[in-house]
């Protein structure tokens, strides 16, 4: 089995000219970047008014998925680390204004212009330290923190991942969560191997009806009940996180003050036990002040 891309090298060292003709040349690439950013777009839940969005594709690479955003008549703007990528991108001539540039260290896009966000297989790339100043946590904190930004209010973002354990999973749910996002994670065909696929559906915002996490597409297509889900076991399972805030601490009832009689009470125990006991006074069972 072929090691993960994000393991051998660095992506812009990885994807170099060789590298990124090959990979754009593939039949077999062409058609999973189609199928996934088709599914990335409907779980955008655009609204069906015919008008022209504009949309950020992060990892945008030579342009596959912008194809797809194109031709459902939107406008897009690409950025990727790569360069060999968007020169393979500019060659074939792609829509989108293209960007080069590290997600990690924050997207440079306005603030609150973007109408939504995709991204294909490529936020998991975060989750590794290429270099001796890279920190994970911090690079995702930004990323995500200027990915909040650009967006406009109730704005989604579906981003396409290949986590490779459940650690990295709730490291990216949980620093989406902390930049403000609410949401979650669709896992397509769950109980699938080859065909299993995870979108986390993140909504600008708190969370509210609109928001919710949609459903994930089982064996045969359809979607998913959360019936049918729980029959799997726990890493199978789709993760929903609808509200990006931490539940309340319940507050501590305040016990029952023990007044003087009961002071007077327990000290008499305890002469008849023989203990040396302090005599009763005017101060016995008095509060003391909070200060002298």
């Amino acid at each position: 089995m072929a090691s993960r891309p994000e393991l051998q090298a660095p992506p812009e060292i990885f994807y170099n000219d060789d590298e990124a003709r090959k990979y754009t040349s593939s039949s077999r690439i062409i058609d999973i970047q189609a199928k996934l950013s088709e599914r990335a777009l409907e779980l955008l839940a655009l609204p069906d008014d015919d008008v022209p969005r504009l949309l950020l594709d992060i990892g945008c690479g030579s342009g596959l998925s912008g194809e797809t955003l194109t031709e459902n008549g939107h406008h897009w703007i690409g950025l990727d680390i790569s360069g060999s990528m968007l020169n393979v991108a500019l060659e074939r001539e792609a829509e989108g204004d293209l960007i080069l540039g590290d997600m990690g260290q924050g997207l440079a896009v306005r603030p609150g212009v973007i109408d939504g966000a995709i991204s294909i297989s490529a936020v998991q790339w975060l989750c590794n330290a290429d270099r001796s100043s890279h920190e994970p946590r911090l690079r995702l904190k930004a990323f995500f923190g200027s990915l909040y930004r650009c967006l406009a209010r109730g704005a989604r973002a579906v981003l396409q991942v290949y986590p490779e354990n459940l650690a990295q999973r709730e490291l990216i749910l949980g620093s989406a969560m902390r930049a403000g996002f609410s949401g979650g994670v669709v896992v397509d065909f769950p109980h699938s191997t080859k065909t299993r696929k995870e979108f986390l559906v993140l909504t600008c915002g708190p969370a509210s009806l609109s928001s919710a996490t949609p459903q994930a597409k089982g064996e045969d297509g359809e979607s998913c009940s959360d019936d049918e889900d729980s029959s799997g076991d726990e890493e199978n399972q789709s993760v929903s996180v609808s509200d990006r805030h931490r539940p309340r601490k319940k507050h501590k009832l305040n016990k029952k003050v023990k007044g003087k009689e009961w002071i007077m009470q327990k000290k008499e125990k305890l002469r008849r036990k023989g203990n040396v006991v302090p005599a009763d006074s005017k101060y016995t069972a008095r509060k003391r002040k909070t200060r002298f």
